[in-house]
Parts: structure tokens; sequence; C-alpha cells
């Protein structure tokens, strides 16, 4: 009995050394069946810890596999995340997430590029706890979220996928009316991200097929 016990600590225990404060995370997405350059994610372990260690858990288990884009703020934000949007008609999509919240760690400012997650109003959140999966990208600095939302990362390479991205069509919700999925993410020791991005460069995208 014991033994059962302790299994799954140990697994967790040995998952969370096998990732390291100095790894990336790499995104990448489809739509229209075409697979765009990746993004790459470095994240603020400082500022963030609990954030950026959630955010790598995640994207090392293909939690975020086939979910999707559900909101896009013309040339401000986009938005993705949420496990309910794995399914195509959902309409309470924006309001999933993996069953927990994560604690407020509001230090970093709004700049062009910057990884924050999201979060539901201060009425009903006054501790301002983070959504425990959905989070958006800043596509231009965005001071009047400076001091509300926690930043625990910045894009490090493939802003380009998301400001065109930016600027694709949506509907009155903000959800853009092409489907945008993830379709893998990963995680990656720093010193290997060349390596692994020049294995993706042997592949064929479709940057803006829209």
């Amino acid at each position: 009995m014991q033994l059962r016990l302790l299994l799954p600590a140990l697994v967790a225990s040995l998952f969370a050394q096998s990732l390291r404060a100095d790894d990336v995370v790499l995104l990448q997405l489809e739509t229209k069946g075409n697979v765009l350059k990746p993004i790459v994610f470095e994240l603020f372990e400082k500022d963030a810890p609990k954030h950026a260690a959630n955010f790598k858990k995640l994207s090392a288990s293909s939690f975020y596999a086939d979910t999707t884009v559900h909101r896009i703020l013309n040339n401000a934000l986009i938005q993705m995340g949420d496990p309910l949007s794995k399914g195509k008609a959902a309409v309470d999509i924006g309001t999933g997430g993996p069953g927990y919240t994560l604690a407020a760690e509001i230090r970093r400012k709004h700049l062009a590029g910057s990884l924050a997650m999201g979060r539901i109003p201060d009425k009903l959140n006054p501790q301002r706890r983070s959504n425990g999966s959905q989070f958006y990208i800043a596509l231009k600095p965005l001071p009047e979220l400076d001091g509300t939302d926690t930043v625990f990362g910045q894009v490090l390479q493939g802003m380009e996928v998301l400001q065109e991205l930016g600027q694709v069509a949506t509907d009155t919700n903000d959800s853009p009316i092409t489907r945008i999925k993830v379709v893998r993410s990963k995680v990656v020791p720093r010193e290997r991200l060349e390596i692994e991005l020049r294995s993706f460069s042997k592949k064929r995208f479709s940057f803006w097929p829209f």
C-alpha cells in the first residue's frame, strides 16, 4: 500500500527534475491543414516561478495539443490554452482550464511579445489568480494590463507568425473565423534549441494561409 502511494509522488518528482530552469517552450500551430513556423517562448523563472513551471508541465505533457486560438484582438493579443476549445462547437470556450488556478505573480509589464496568463475579472477574483492553462501573447505593449495579470515569459522566436495571426478575421466574440489549432508543444533545453529548429526547417511550412 505504501508503495502505491509513493509511486505517483516519485513520478512527479522525476518529471519535475527533468524540466530545467533554462528550458524554452516550442509551440507549433496549424490552420487550413498548413503547419506554421514554430514559436519559441523563454520563461521568467525568477519572477513567476509557479507559472513558468506550470506552463512547462502542460507543454511537456501535450495538454495543449488540439486546443485552439479562441480569442484575437486585432494587432493587440492572441489567447489560447482552453481545453474546451478541442470541441469545435463548444459554446463555453474561454471558460475552461485544467481544474486549478495559480496564485498571482504580478511583477512584469506587458511588452510586445509578452506571454501572460488569462484570468477571470476582479469582482469574482480579487486575488487575481490566473487560469491554470489559458495564456495570451501581447502583440504590442499593453500598459492597461500592467499590474493586473501575471506575465511569465516572452516570445524568443516566431513573433512574425503571431503578428500575422493578429490580423485574421474574427467574429463578434473575437474568435478567429478560421480554426487555428495547436499541433504540438515541446519543452527544449536552450542549448539544443537551434538543433531542434533546424529539424523543423527541413519541413515545409505555409506561413500565411489565410
